[in-house]
């Protein structure tokens, strides 16, 4: 806000990576009108040290934008959740003396909630956006929160850039949109004054910001934390989880599609699963290092726009994560649940990353706002499953306050009436990590590669990976109206790839730029790491896939069973698409009930698809314009086709070619069960 009250808006023309006042630019202040130096970085003890909470400017920043929603939340108001499980694989009391993980067979019980980061709580579940993976485990010492994404990196180093990033990526405050969606001139324009976002642009540029189920997509803790045992010694870890299901995501195309015929598509998806006894499994994995390792690392482990390459640090596996059941109500638990980044446990740890240290502020804030008042954890979601006794009491809607004489301590009371006390002993503790140096806003040298990994992560995809991210920072670039936005991004973009530059310059139809200066050297001597794409890690099987099945009267009755027979023994669902709803009629005088119609049930909502008609129901189905977009929309996006001879009439008339390839199979060729089998592989790419 101007402090010239005659003056509503900054003038500033913008150009330089941080402009600084001066001419006709505003002077950036405080609430209270005080001239802010700095708005990049938060104070800190040290360059790699500890932020302080006297830092007034981050504090007044991080407090109003924790507030801005009543009473939806600011970022992941779109979310879904539900109950579940973690089990404790073997102890590790070697890396941590934290409770759950000295048990084998340990089960703790477990809260999920999944979600889009930008998009209001109206907006669509196939957003290209970064999706929320939080987990609240109610351990038998507290509940611990690992409130992570399913994108191991994030777009800015400093917590304090956290309103901007967030304020730049919502609809534009002038005309209220676009909402849930990056495609506009304000994300850009701040994107291409941070070059600290480049590699987080590649990944949700990428597939992994457009998953095709919550269940197929992999989850990071995204901060290095620390696992402190029982004799106080550290080491550092990563958090992943991977999911037992295997990963996939759907193209843009059917995105976009998916959005209009079902917006709700991932909640449904999660709601089906869970409903019909196919519980959804991760694997909790943890990349553990020392000191000494962190020390030789290329990379600041406290830069949380960094990885550390599974290649390098393998991903030990330590137990599994079930989801097997849905909440009783929604907003009682999914919309009302609190995670926060400074719930730990005793074995758990912060570092020094500075976007966590102010998440750790942040957190805890946002609630009061959000959920009414200080006793938010007073709510059954929030609550911890195991006992809890403390001192603070009353604030608006309590629901239990301390019981007895004593609501204070160190108190002359007895146990009776004296309260809960102190325990040194298994108490949380941090690590006495030392840190020296002066008080200071300033970033760290360690911090200053911006294009390296991101460089990595493009060389690590396939070409259908890489074509599909250029895709997707053109389409997004296009939607930009300002020229020079454009050409910054794009210079860059060849700092971390000729080819990724070269396609997008061509595909927006402009000039290359001269690259931008960076910080420090570019390394390209970085390796390939398979484990960052999706489809060198894609599924071994069909299970939990769906097989839609487009079917008129007349169909063969033996045909349909086979195929719902093989999907039954390969663990998939299969959906009857019809050309109405209700009733088909089989040539062996049999009925089956459609569960979609044609235009209802689009084959963007199925993994792979089956075409079953008679000749009249081929004619029909080749005057039905749903019914040709059905057949041609499966081929365009890759999908395994199987189709009766019949069908072969309609499939010419949907613009399907005379001679397929490997995923377009002729049940008169193959059986139900080689063609169920065949569909593992999810896609055919050389299609495309």
């Amino acid at each position: 806000m101007a402090s010239d009250p005659k003056s509503s808006a900054p003038s500033g023309k913008g150009g330089e990576l941080h402009q600084q006042a001066g001419g006709d630019v505003a002077q950036l202040t405080t609430q209270q009108g005080v001239p802010v130096a700095d708005d990049q970085n938060s104070l800190r003890q040290g360059r790699r040290g500890p932020t302080l909470m006297e830092d007034v400017h981050f504090r007044e920043k991080i407090f109003h934008f924790d507030h801005e929603r009543i009473p939806e939340r600011v970022v992941h108001a779109r979310g879904y959740g539900a109950h579940g499980y973690f089990e404790t694989y073997d102890p590790i009391p070697e890396l941590t003396k934290a409770d759950l993980f000295q048990r084998k067979g340990e089960k703790t019980p477990a809260f999920v909630r999944f979600s889009t980061v930008a998009g209001n709580k109206g907006s669509a579940d196939l957003a290209r956006d970064v999706r929320g993976f939080a987990v609240k485990l109610y351990t038998q010492e507290g509940n611990w929160d690992i409130v992570g994404n399913n994108i191991p990196v994030f777009f800015i180093q400093d917590a304090i850039k956290f309103p901007d990033l967030i304020h730049a990526a919502k609809q534009e405050p002038d005309r209220g949109f676009p909402q849930a969606q990056t495609a506009h001139d304000n994300f850009w324009d701040f994107i291409g004054h941070m070059p600290e976002a480049m590699h987080m642009i590649t990944w949700v540029m990428s597939d992994r910001a457009i998953p095709r189920s919550f269940r197929f997509m992999e989850g990071f803790g995204v901060h290095t934390f620390r696992m402190v045992n029982a004799e106080g010694k550290s080491h550092f870890v990563k958090f992943h989880w991977k999911p037992k299901q295997g990963m996939q995501s759907v193209t843009w195309d059917e995105a976009v599609k998916i959005n209009g015929a079902d917006p709700d598509f991932h909640r449904r998806d999660l709601w089906d699963a869970i409903q019909s006894g196919d519980y959804p499994e991760w694997e909790l994995g943890l990349q553990v290092f020392d000191q000494d390792f962190a020390d030789q690392f290329d990379f600041d482990i406290l830069d949380a726009t960094k990885i550390i390459p599974e290649e390098l640090v393998p991903v030990r596996k330590v137990g599994r994560l079930v989801l097997d059941r849905m909440v009783d109500n929604f907003f009682a638990e999914t919309e009302q649940v609190a995670f926060q980044t400074n719930n730990i446990v005793p074995g758990i740890d912060f570092t020094n990353d500075p976007l966590l240290q102010g998440r750790n502020f942040s957190y805890l804030d946002t609630q009061l706002k959000r959920l009414g008042g200080p006793n938010f954890n007073h709510i059954p979601i929030n609550a911890p499953k195991c006992p809890f006794h403390h001192f603070q009491q009353d604030g608006h809607m309590a629901m239990h306050n301390p019981v007895g004489r004593a609501n204070y301590e160190p108190n002359s009371w007895g146990a009776e009436d004296g309260g809960p006390r102190e325990d040194p002993e298994n108490g949380l503790t941090s690590y006495p990590e030392e840190n020296d140096g002066p008080k200071q806003r300033v970033r760290s040298e360690t911090f200053a590669d911006h294009y390296s990994q991101a460089r990595q992560f493009y060389i690590s995809q396939t070409e259908v990976e890489q074509r599909h991210m250029v895709d997707a920072i053109v389409f997004e670039l296009s939607k930009v109206e300002t020229p020079a936005i454009r050409t910054r991004i794009m210079s860059h973009l060849l700092n971390i790839h000729d080819g990724l530059a070269k396609g997008v310059s061509e595909g927006l139809g402009m000039d290359l730029p001269e690259a931008a200066k960076p910080a420090m050297e570019v390394r390209t001597d970085l390796e390939e790491s398979p484990a960052l794409s999706i489809l060198k890690n894609g599924p071994d099987s069909f299970k939990g896939r769906k097989l839609g099945i487009l079917i008129s009267d007349g169909a063969d009755a033996g045909q349909l069973e086979a195929l719902e027979k093989a999907a039954e023994a390969e663990g998939a669902i299969v959906v009857l698409v019809g050309p109405r709803v209700g009733s088909v009629k089989l040539a062996d005088g049999s009925s089956r009930e459609a569960g979609e119609k044609v235009d209802g049930g689009p084959s963007v909502l199925y993994d792979a698809v089956a075409i079953l008609t008679s000749e009249e129901g081929a004619e029909t189905f080749a005057g039905m314009h749903a019914a040709k977009t059905w057949a041609a929309d499966a081929w365009a996006h890759g999908k395994f086709i199987a189709h009766s001879p019949k069908a072969a009439p309609f499939l010419q008339k949907a613009g399907l070619p005379d001679k397929g390839d490997e995923g377009l199979q002729s049940l008169a060729d193959t059986d139900a069960a080689a063609f169920l089998k065949s569909c593992r592989k999810i896609r055919v790419w050389d299609r495309g």
